[in-house]
C-alpha cells in the first residue's frame, strides 16, 4: 500500500489509518447495522438485495465468496438457493453478528472468514462467483480488491457488486443528498449512539466513483463483459464482470 493519503469520508488520512478507522466504524455499529439499514432505506435495501441475488443467479453447489458479507444478508439468500457460500469480512464483530443470525435461521453450512479484500488468503481460481454488497466503497485500495477478486475467481467466474452511486434522475439525487446529510447521522446517533460513523458512511457514498467510472475500474482489473444496471436512477447500482 502506498503512503499517499486517501479519503476517509471527506477527510484525507494515511491508508493504514483509513483501514483502522473503517474497522472501528463497523465494530461500533455491528449490533444495530441491519436495523439502521431498514431505517435509512425505508426497507428498500431488502428489495435491492433480492434483485442483486437474482442477478447473481447462484446455482446449487457453486462456490461463492461473499466479501464484506458481515451480517449475512446476501449470503443467506444465496445459501437458500443451494450455493456453497464463504462469508468474508475484515471485521470480526460483523461476522459474529452474521454467525448468530445464521444460527437462528438454521443455516449451518456457511463458512466464515476474517479477510482483507485487498489481500485475500485464498487460493487462485477457487470460486465460481464473487459478490460484494455495500462494501467496496469502504475498501482502502479498491483497484487492489478488484484484482484480488479476479485472482480468486475460476476462469469463467463472475464478479457482482452492489453499491451506492449517484442518481442521475433530475432533482432526486439532490434531494437524497440533503436527506442523507441532514437525517442519516441523526438517526444513527439516536439508534446506535454513534452519529459520527453514519456521517462517514454518508460521505463515503458521495465520494464513490460514478457508475461508468467504476465499470471502467472493473475492466482495468482484468474483467471482461463488464456492465452496470442503475436502481433509482443510479442511487444504487449493480455492477458485474467476467473472468474470461
Amino acid at each position: 500500500m502506498s503512503d499517499e493519503q486517501v479519503y476517509f469520508g471527506d477527510e484525507q488520512v494515511a491508508p493504514a489509518e483509513k483501514t483502522a478507522r473503517v474497522g472501528r466504524v463497523f465494530s461500533s455499529v455491528a449490533s444495530r447495522y441491519d436495523l439502521m439499514n431498514d431505517l435509512m432505506s425505508g426497507g428498500l435495501h431488502r428489495l435491492w438485495k433480492d434483485r442483486f441475488v437474482g442477478k447473481v443467479n447462484p446455482r446449487k453447489g457453486e462456490a461463492i465468496l461473499d466479501m464484506a458479507g458481515g451480517t449475512g444478508d446476501i449470503a443467506f439468500r444465496m445459501a437458500r438457493r443451494g450455493a456453497d457460500v464463504t462469508v468474508a469480512d475484515i471485521n470480526p464483530d460483523m461476522l459474529e453478528v452474521g454467525r448468530e443470525r445464521a444460527g437462528k435461521r438454521g443455516l449451518d453450512g456457511l463458512r466464515w472468514r476474517v479477510e482483507n479484500a485487498e489481500t485475500l488468503n485464498l487460493e487462485d481460481n477457487s470460486f465460481d462467483a464473487y459478490t460484494i454488497a455495500f462494501g467496496i466503497r469502504n475498501v482502502t485500495d479498491i483497484p487492489a480488491a478488484l484484482r484480488e477478486a479476479h485472482r480468486v475467481l475460476k476462469p469463467g467466474g463472475r464478479l457482482y457488486v452492489l453499491e451506492f452511486s449517484t442518481s442521475e434522475w433530475p432533482g432526486f439525487g439532490n434531494a437524497y443528498d440533503l436527506y442523507a446529510e441532514n437525517v442519516i447521522p441523526k438517526v444513527g446517533e439516536a439508534v446506535t449512539g454513534d452519529g459520527d460513523s453514519y456521517q462517514y458512511l454518508v460521505e463515503s457514498i458521495r465520494r464513490f466513483p460514478r457508475m461508468a467510472e467504476f465499470e471502467r475500474m472493473i475492466g482495468e482489473a482484468g474483467f471482461e463483459r463488464t456492465g452496470h444496471e442503475p436502481i433509482l436512477g443510479g442511487l444504487v447500482a449493480m455492477h458485474w464482470g467476467w473472468k474470461i
